[in-house]
């Protein structure tokens, strides 16, 4: 099956997805990037099996003075130029600053350093301030200016919080400059917070996994699997991407490179079947981002809600296996509805069948079987992964035929691509640390939780509506601050200031901060700015802001399905922290509201359903995803009037046809 040319994907992963380096390196410098990411994953590695006895954040120091010197070498200040783009002078500087500053803190003496917590010299705050700003550009130029600019913005707050009228509810005495940066450089909430450990340990050592993992094959193995499991059915071209989009997030761990890996691929054939550019284009958004949504290689934001809750990512894994599978019935529906509404035609592929491709190729499902077995067995995510990608590993060397030569090379790419590969989450989670650790200083978090629950008790004194509101507006602010950071950011964001306002209204922790979660994560599909929708507009040459309608069309089961589990006490089951019988009802009455919602979008149920049913279907689906008695009852009946009208009008419709008929004959 004809594809878009790597050289035209790898252009379109360089300008849609902020998790990849930007630059276009000569090849003696690329030789250089590869060695020194090498380098790095080795130092990871090391920490995993022998951790450096000085403790954690003595590890972070060295990470952090190791990799932020690379995001000057491999992403640009500026605009994309065409060509290769090597480093010049300015970057060579920044890039060697960044190194001697971050490293700063070991040469006098580790322990000397953290015994001046407080009480910084002079020339701690110089290399803490040239650390700031460093940072900062570096976060500005792997995911653009805004989220620099609302750190800047916490900074000036912090500095002239002294100066805001007593009267408003977010003063406070002020902090002083020396005492900002004794925060972010030599404090657990800054720069070397719960952010960078995460990136310095999981998700480094999972981005490393997916490379190591594609350069076994997989990710050819998986859309092959996908193509030939489906086989020749108009509702067969869906099904396809929807699937690889799920097994190919185990690769790239990125809802945008996903996206556009799958539209490479399937675009071709949904244009064959007759999909609409942009009802494609949104089937590959939506399965993109459902890849991050999924188990079991979650977003990197999941990762940080297992260090924030103090549990294992197991249980993150756990929670989200009921709102993943609603997620993929609302693609599945929202497929087969197409596949009717449009007339798609079935496609010829030529493969083998699925049995003989598992015999060839299954063994790539075994690493991600290490992953979730070893997690259950209560070995520790970084050592489950660290196996797994030994697993990939001795599976790309049969690939490759055991030419030792060519794997060595082979891992040795993988190894410093999956470490590039996690440079712009590692700038990103270090500058999140100046927002937490000035929103630890100020107590600024807790004010702007209380400001949000007043908000809603303003508009009502009734502590359920109090809850409902907070909970939209929570939804709104979280997706509207997705369109301006990344996802990462988002929820470490979300979480300090977001997060107290819903536990204040008796939200348990773990429900709110998947709630966050997925608002966060679904942010890359919310117009006006899906950066996945804008890079599958690109692929198939729709109408972007089509495109993003349609995704958000397919994705909407996830917008939705996140309030039900923060609403009522019936949504803790579609986390699994109820009983199994529990869980069980509150899916089966949640997938009939997705069901609802399919009706509603997809405008088809038995055959094509006009808007009276269609409007029937909205409270149906808004009632029965409360998770109440009273309410599912509701929704039901709602939803049972849908279907009474759309057979009455069908019959009717039918009736006239005949009728017609008959004059004709």
């Amino acid at each position: 099956m004809p594809t878009k040319p790597q050289v035209e994907v790898d252009e379109l992963l360089a300008e849609y997805d902020e998790e990849r380096p930007s630059r276009a390196l000569s090849r003696r410098w690329e030789l250089g990037v590869r060695v020194a990411g090498l380098a790095i994953a080795l130092l990871v590695l090391k920490q995993v099996f022998w951790p450096f006895s000085k403790g954690g954040q003595y590890y972070l120091v060295i990470f952090l003075a190791v990799t932020l010197p690379l995001v000057f070498l491999c992403y640009r200040p500026r605009g994309r130029r065409g060509g290769t783009d090597d480093p010049g002078v300015l970057d060579w500087v920044a890039a060697a600053c960044a190194f001697v500053v971050g490293a700063y803190p070991l040469f006098g003496g580790f322990d000397a350093f953290l015994d001046r917590q407080g009480q910084l010299t002079a020339l701690d705050v110089v290399a803490g301030s040239l650390l700031l700003v460093l940072v900062l550009e570096a976060c500005r130029r792997t995911t653009g200016w805004v989220l620099p600019v609302v750190c800047v913005a916490f900074i000036a707050f912090a500095y002239y919080g002294g100066f805001l009228p007593p009267s408003w509810t977010i003063s406070h005495a002020g902090v002083d400059f020396s005492q900002i940066i004794n925060g972010f450089y030599n404090d657990a909430t800054g720069f070397y917070g719960t952010p960078l450990d995460v990136a310095a340990t999981y998700i480094v050592l999972f981005t490393i996994y997916g490379s190591v993992l594609n350069a076994s094959g997989a990710g050819a193995f998986f859309v092959d699997i996908s193509f030939s499991a489906f086989r020749k059915s108009r509702t067969a071209p869906g099904r396809t991407a929807a699937t690889a989009g799920f097994l190919l997030g185990t690769v790239s761990g990125s809802g945008t490179a996903t996206t556009v890996s799958l539209g490479a691929v399937t675009w071709p054939m949904l244009k064959k079947a007759g999909y609409p550019k942009e009802n494609a284009g949104g089937l590959l958004a939506a399965s993109g981002i459902g890849a991050i949504l999924s188990p079991p290689t979650l977003g990197a934001a999941a990762f940080i809600i297992a260090e924030y809750l103090e549990t294992s990512y197991l249980q993150v894994l756990i929670w989200a296996i009921l709102p993943t599978l609603l997620y993929y019935l609302g693609i599945a529906l929202a497929v087969e509805i197409d596949a009717r509404k449009f007339g798609a035609k079935p496609v010829e592929i030529d493969s083998p069948s699925p049995w003989a491709l598992l015999k060839r190729g299954g063994y790539h499902f075994l690493s991600l079987a290490v992953i979730v077995v070893f997690l259950a067995l209560d070995i520790p995510v970084f050592s489950a992964v660290v196996y797994a990608t030994g697993v990939a590993a001795l599976f790309a060397l049969v690939a490759m035929r055991g030419d030792v030569r060519a794997w060595v090379r082979a891992m040795a790419d993988s190894l410093s691509l999956g470490v590039r590969s996690a440079l712009p989450v590692i700038a990103v989670c270090a500058a999140a640390g100046v927002i937490t650790s000035t929103i630890t200083k100020t107590g600024l978090g807790q004010v702007l939780a209380s400001t949000l629950v007043d908000v809603a008790g303003a508009i009502s004194s009734n502590p359920t509506v109090v809850l409902f509101v907070t909970v939209v507006l929570a939804a709104v602010a979280v997706s509207l601050l997705g369109l301006a950071v990344p996802v990462t950011a988002s929820f470490i964001i979300s979480w300090v200031v977001i997060g107290p306002a819903l536990i204040e209204l008796g939200v348990a922790r773990e429900e709110a901060a998947m709630f966050i979660f997925y608002y966060a994560v679904l942010s890359e599909v919310t117009p006006p700015t899906a950066l996945a929708a804008v890079a599958a507009a690109a692929i198939t040459g729709g109408d972007v802001m089509k495109t993003m309608w349609r995704t958000w069309k397919y994705t909407l089961p996830a917008f939705l399905v996140p309030l039900a589990f923060v609403l009522t006490d019936n949504g803790a089951g579609l986390l699994l922290r109820a009983s199994f019988l529990d869980g069980v009802w509150v899916f089966a009455v949640s997938a009939l509201g997705v069901a609802a919602l399919a009706v509603l979008t997809g405008g088809w149920m038995f055959g094509r359903a006009r808007w009276p049913e269609r409007l029937l279907c909205a409270p149906a689906a808004i009632a029965l995803l409360y998770l109440q008695p009273v309410t599912i009852a509701v929704g039901l009946g709602f939803l049972l009037a849908a279907v009474a009208v759309h057979v009455v009008l069908r019959r009717k419709i039918h009736s006239g046809e005949e009728q017609h008929a008959q004059l004709d004959a």
